[in-house]
């Protein structure tokens, strides 16, 4: 009778989390408390005026220290150098402050920080912590779930240093920090109706993601839509397009394909 009773909670919280799980953002809440989870991020992306494909490939480890708190570690590998090389990695901790939970609904916010290091050239005035730029990013992020509809957003600022291998940072100090913003939205479509934690679920999305130069005052502005399929409320696939709309920064490649592969293991620690 616990085991069910455990099953069943454990059930009725990964559903209603099911379909706030976003591509390109984290939402406010976290991981399970005691989980490890395993994530490969891929991005395939086509780089400006070249017919070269700019590959990066993220692995990453994640662990739920409580209810409100959650540390990621991952490192970076690129094809820059025409191989596959590592590039560096970064750590990342979210802090969920608030909750208000209510069936089938909850709002939450949390904060959120990053910390990269990264070895590669710097070529590019979009300022990325996530396997381009030595630096730091922190923000906040506020979830909203209604039912199968996920609404996020979030706010952060960036600030970037020289990379290592004396890979000067060459846009100058005054414009080596950002403001980013993103909105997403998010629905599950199927199941229709929850009948055991074995159904795989479909999730569909559209993330909108904004980046300001503080000192340059240039910006970019992009769209993602992607599908996501989670089996066994444990492993997931997300495929997305990321596709610049607008943008006054110089970037490498803002448009191609992403692909994340992930399993957690609950009650792991």
């Amino acid at each position: 009778m616990t085991k069910l009773l455990l099953l069943g909670m454990l059930f009725l919280s990964l559903s209603c989390h099911a379909q706030e799980l976003f591509s390109m953002t984290e939402p406010a809440s976290n991981m399970a408390a005691g989980s490890i989870g395993f994530r490969i991020d891929n991005s395939i992306m086509d780089e400006t005026n070249s017919s070269k494909i700019n590959y990066h490939l993220i692995p990453e480890i994640r662990i739920g220290i409580s209810k409100k708190l959650m540390i990621d570690a991952n490192a970076f590998f690129s094809n820059r150098t025409k191989q596959l090389k590592k590039e560096g990695g970064g750590i990342y901790a979210k802090y969920r402050f608030l909750s208000n939970d209510a069936v089938q609904k909850h709002f939450r916010m949390a904060a959120f920080g990053t910390m990269s290091f990264n070895n590669s050239d710097i070529h590019q005035e979009e300022i990325n912590m996530y396997g381009h730029n030595t630096g730091f990013e922190t923000g906040m992020v506020a979830t909203q779930l209604l039912h199968k509809v996920a609404l996020s957003s979030s706010i952060s600022l960036a600030k970037a240093s020289d990379n290592g291998n004396n890979n000067k940072y060459v846009y100058g100090t005054k414009n080596n920090k950002a403001i980013n913003y993103s909105l997403s939205i998010g629905k599950l479509m199927l199941p229709k109706e929850y009948s055991n934690y074995h159904q795989t679920n479909i999730n569909l999305m559209v993330e909108t993601l904004s980046q300001v130069n503080t000192g340059s005052g240039k910006y970019y502005l992009d769209i993602a839509p992607s599908i996501q399929l989670i089996f066994n409320s444990e492993s997931r696939i997300d495929i997305g397009y990321r596709k610049q709309i607008s943008s006054s920064l110089l970037r490498t490649a803002p448009n191609g394909f992403f692909i994340r592969l992930e399993h957690n293991i609950f009650n792991a620690l």
